[in-house]
């Protein structure tokens, strides 16, 4: 039987409900930037220079608090908004249906973290072996070049912390809220949406994690950032819970601004290229055989809490009474993530 959310929408109709919202939030996320880029640039800049006067004034210290305020809301009305509102359409204004529970522990959030620290590693030991293949390709390596020394300017420009304020103001403008609305959108909600439309979980995982890399718009970091999205997208199959994925991936944003923050205040130039370790390929298969323990921590630590989410979804489903095949499908996800 074909899926229905509670509120009766198709798989492909709530697809097509986020590309509409993708879009508006695209329009809003623009708008808002370029107001504040208005604010930084010297008057009279017209619409075509702002992107270059916009990147030449976040260098400038005095308007590091407009850059951050920037990302933070182009993030905003990019993910969250979307993914809010597709899941008030399709499922009601319960935040439950994002991924948002009680159903946590200590261990559930300890083990997260260890699994995003071991899949760093493993993503960190094919940056050299990425780079190395794409240096074939002349254009390609030209183009992924110039991606990364943008981005890499970019998080120069917002990451000038010299001082204990700016540092736990960065906390959250740069580590916790894009965790947490970047896991709002693909997690909570594409994802969901994959798995629960095309029943094949391992398969909305893959798709989800390929999107979640392609938005970072890095060629160098596009095997990396998949693997980081693939075990995210793992852990949150696993636990059923966002809260452990969204802490999960603040602290790994955290570290980074750490290394960042330590750069800022000493006397050696701030480098982006120097946060990740440079890593051997056979660190790779030690944190594969490591992930694969942790993950089956995580599994059991996780067992009771899924159980009880699955209660709580199947009664809010009953609740409705008025799709009972919508019942049925979640019922089936239930036995899935029951017996995984």
């Amino acid at each position: 039987m074909e899926y229905r959310s509670v509120k009766g929408y198709t798989g492909a109709a709530q697809l097509g409900f986020l590309f509409v919202f993708l879009g508006v939030g695209f329009i809003c996320a623009g708008m808002v930037q370029a107001l504040i880029g208005f604010k930084m640039v010297p008057a009279g800049t017209s619409f075509e220079q702002l992107p270059d006067a916009m990147l030449k004034a976040m260098k400038d210290p005095k308007y590091v608090s407009y850059a951050r305020l920037s990302q933070v809301l182009g993030t905003f009305f990019l993910m969250c908004i979307p993914a809010v509102i597709c899941s008030w359409i399709a499922y009601g204004r319960n935040k439950f249906w994002l991924g948002f529970n009680r159903y946590i522990n200590p261990y559930q959030l300890m083990i997260g973290f260890l699994i995003i620290f071991t899949a760093n590693i493993m993503a960190s030991s094919l940056d050299e072996v990425s780079r190395a293949a794409i240096s074939h390709f002349p254009s390609l390596n030209t183009t992924a070049k110039q991606l990364e020394d943008v981005y890499n300017e970019q998080v120069l420009a917002i990451s000038n912390l010299q001082s204990w304020p700016e540092f736990f103001m960065a906390l959250a403008i740069m580590a916790f809220f894009p965790a947490l609305f970047e896991e709002l959108f693909f997690r909570g909600t594409v994802q969901q949406l994959f798995v629960r439309w095309w029943k094949r979980p391992l398969i909305a995982i893959i798709v989800t994690s390929l999107l979640f890399s392609l938005i970072h718009g890095s060629i160098y970091l596009f095997i990396s950032r998949a693997i980081l999205g693939f075990v995210l997208g793992l852990m949150f199959y696993t636990t059923k819970n966002i809260w452990v994925n969204v802490i999960a991936h603040f602290l790994n944003n955290a570290l980074a601004l750490v290394q960042l923050f330590s750069m800022s205040r000493s006397k050696h130039a701030v480098d982006v290229n120097n946060i990740d370790p440079k890593l051997e390929w056979w660190f790779g298969i030690i944190a594969v055989f490591a992930l694969f323990f942790l993950f089956r921590f995580l599994q059991r630590y996780s067992v009771q809490n899924v159980y009880r989410i699955n209660a709580k979804e199947q009664l809010l489903i009953a609740e409705t009474n008025a799709y009972p095949f919508a019942h049925k499908e979640t019922n089936d996800l239930g036995n899935q993530q029951t017996n995984a």
